[in-house]
């Protein structure tokens, strides 16, 4: 999901955010996985100010893997595609555009104090 800079009031009351890492642990276009609340989000740094959150766990596979994916594009819309059958997905949204039947959870993230934090509920 794209970073914002401020608290959104569209938080659910057990949505929290969570701080993840630094800024500047991650790479470019390069995938890491986290575990907040017990549950695996893989990050992307795609440019300066934008982060994505999604869940690690393949939903075809059921491997946790999505960190290790392939990003890229679809138009002006940033993909990941699964490293294990490739299978691509929309970064902001989730949505699967290999199998409309697969779904990838996202997460909102923003950038306070440069760490990125991530909205997750229990």
């Amino acid at each position: 999901m794209t970073l914002t800079m401020e608290p959104s009031a569209r938080s659910t009351s057990d949505a929290a955010w969570e701080r993840a890492c630094a800024v500047d642990d991650l790479e470019p276009s390069w995938g890491e996985a986290v575990l907040l609340r017990a549950k695996q989000i893989a990050l992307f740094l795609l440019a300066p100010g934008e982060v994505y959150a999604v869940e690690h766990r393949d939903p075809h596979a059921g491997a946790n893997v999505m960190a290790r994916g392939i990003v890229g594009s679809k138009g002006e819309r940033p993909t990941v595609a699964s490293p294990l059958h490739k299978q691509v997905y929309d970064l902001g949204t989730g949505e699967c555009f290999t199998d409309p039947s697969l779904f990838l959870q996202t997460f909102r993230t923003r950038i306070v104090g440069g760490f990125i934090e991530v909205e997750v509920t229990p």
